[in-house]
């Protein structure tokens, strides 16, 4: 008989890619999810994963067991359940300019540690408006990015701000410079924008857009600069040297978390190591 936390634990080393970080979300140590995973093994008569210092990926049979796991994990958590039992609902807020392209890597992350009939919500919008809902009660979880500093929060890292372009641009932008952003009340405008008045550079809004999503495609689209974050952004290359614009200060990223139960706190520390997962990238 298979071992129903040791088969949760394969899904999650699958999820991240690194058993370390799948014991974090699991609440656990890795020595713990190394020797799991042995003994899961073993029992299927399969090895699942290949294993470096850097990484773990699921085999070829790895893969073919990823579903059936997944499917097992849905069945044992429905069986679980009665039907007068409530479903779970964890919502989160995500600033966007703190997650931005990373929130797909966050979302399946949060979800692979909830139980299949739990109601994973979440909201985007500035750090301002997401804190502004937690601080209310209306969410779980929130990850805002902070400009100003401040004590309060837990900080999972920093993230560089930079100003994004096109790298393979032929010609440089026009003066004044041609700012594209999410508009006020942006905190990475308003410091991007503090930045260029005080080395007197000239600038104008060329872009407004709804989400960082929008500012990448208006980057694109050879519209202007955008201030964004190396995560926010996909990493994209940082050009502000290249036209003698200002630097731009790292910003901490921050989780501020409330939980109700064992299983939210499960969601939550995914939540965390998926962020800080994701800032570790190089």
């Amino acid at each position: 008989m298979l071992d129903l936390a040791s088969v949760r634990l394969f899904i999650l080393a699958v999820e991240f890619g690194n058993l370390t970080r799948a014991a974090e979300a699991a609440g656990t140590v890795q020595p713990v999810v190394s020797t799991r995973l042995k003994a899961l093994e073993a029992a299927l008569g399969r090895k699942l994963l290949e294993r470096t210092p850097r990484f773990v990926r699921p085999t070829e049979d790895g893969v073919a067991f990823l579903a059936k796991a997944r499917a097992l994990m849905a069945a044992h958590d429905k069986a679980a359940c009665f039907d007068d039992e409530p479903t779970m609902r964890f919502a989160i807020g995500a600033s966007d300019h703190a997650l931005g392209t990373g929130l797909e890597h966050v979302i399946r992350h949060v979800r692979a540690a909830l139980p299949s009939r739990s109601a994973l919500e979440l909201r985007s919008g500035t750090s301002q408006q997401v804190r502004a809902s937690f601080d209310e009660g209306e969410l779980d979880a929130v990850i805002i990015r902070r400009e100003a500093g401040g004590a309060d929060g837990e900080v999972l890292g920093t993230d560089p701000l930079g100003w994004r372009f096109m790298e393979d641009a032929v010609t440089a932008p026009d003066l004044p410079v041609p700012l594209v952003t999410l508009g006020p009340p942006c905190g990475v405008r308003a410091v991007a924008i503090r930045r260029l008045d005080a080395t007197k550079t000239p600038w104008r809004e060329a872009f407004v857009g709804g989400s960082c999503s929008a500012l990448l495609a208006a980057v694109r689209a050879g519209l202007g600069i955008a201030p964004m974050g190396a995560v926010a952004s996909g990493r994209m290359s940082d050009v502000g040297p290249r036209f003698g614009l200002p630097d731009l200060p790292p910003s901490e990223i921050v989780m501020f978390a409330r939980t109700s139960s064992p299983t939210a706190s499960a969601a939550a520390r995914a939540l965390e190591v998926a962020v800080q997962t994701m800032l570790r990238v190089t």
